[in-house]
């Protein structure tokens, strides 16, 4: 059944963002939001913050997708390179979610993860010791009960890594998506190829991969969306960011 409920869960308010009020941000590509901070990409590469609610441009390299989250802030360039933000740019060595790890996968939808150990001590220019996982995928993000992902037929995927439950394969959740978003809190919203946002009910400590899903009601077709501190932000098709909350 790749079908998804159309209740949304309790209710949720959004407030626009636009970024046509910040000059040299012609459109945006890709938002992601951890910690308390927002970054996002343009069409152009370039990396800007959120500070207040002005958008401002965040180092000097050009990349195609940031994260950031308890691991920092990350990022990776054209030639999938992967840079982590340090000392005010961006230092080459990509979820920065869960704890302190990174995730990522390859243009071969090949699916990895930096260890807490090293993603904290890295600063400098170097080579990493990158951990495989069984799988292909071409969106992955993970948070403290685990991890989720889609593939390249928007088949939805879970692997749960919590104190009281411990899976070791990827377990195949109803419904079709083309991208996941896992919050720091365990929180997971999907976009699906119409670009229509669902949220995951149900999850609690015992049952993290949940039950249903329950779309949110936004009117406008939807691109990219990222969740942090009770706050959903979205970003919609024709460039407009919305921050939600319930």
């Amino acid at each position: 059944d790749r079908s998804f409920a159309a209740v949304a869960p309790r209710l949720w308010n959004s407030l626009p963002l636009s970024l046509r009020s910040v000059d040299s941000v012609p459109s945006a590509a890709q938002i992601d939001a951890g910690q308390g901070q927002v970054v996002l990409t343009d069409s152009s590469s370039n990396v800007f913050f959120l500070s207040g609610s002005t958008w401002s441009k965040l180092g000097s390299v050009p990349l195609k997708h940031v994260t950031v989250g308890p691991a920092g802030i990350w990022g990776v360039d054209s030639s999938n390179k992967i840079y982590k933000f340090v000392g005010g740019d961006f230092v080459s060595q990509v979820d920065a979610g869960g704890n302190k790890q990174i995730v990522g996968v390859n243009s071969g939808n090949n699916i990895y993860c930096l260890k807490t150990s090293i993603t904290s001590a890295y600063s400098q220019t170097g080579s990493v010791d990158w951990t495989g996982f069984d799988g292909a995928l071409k969106y992955f993000s993970c948070g403290p009960n685990g991890c989720w992902g889609v593939n390249s037929a928007d088949n939805i995927y879970t692997v749960i890594l919590s104190s009281l439950i411990l899976t070791t394969s990827w377990t195949l959740v109803p419904g079709a998506a083309k991208m996941v978003e896992v919050g720091t809190d365990g929180s997971v919203f999907v976009v699906n190829a119409v670009g229509q946002v669902f949220q995951r009910t149900g999850i609690t400590e015992y049952l993290p991969q949940g039950m249903n899903w329950a779309q949110l009601p936004i009117c406008l077709p939807v691109k990219h969306v990222s969740y942090d501190l009770e706050r959903l932000w979205v970003l919609t098709e024709i460039g407009l960011i919305l921050k939600c909350r319930q």
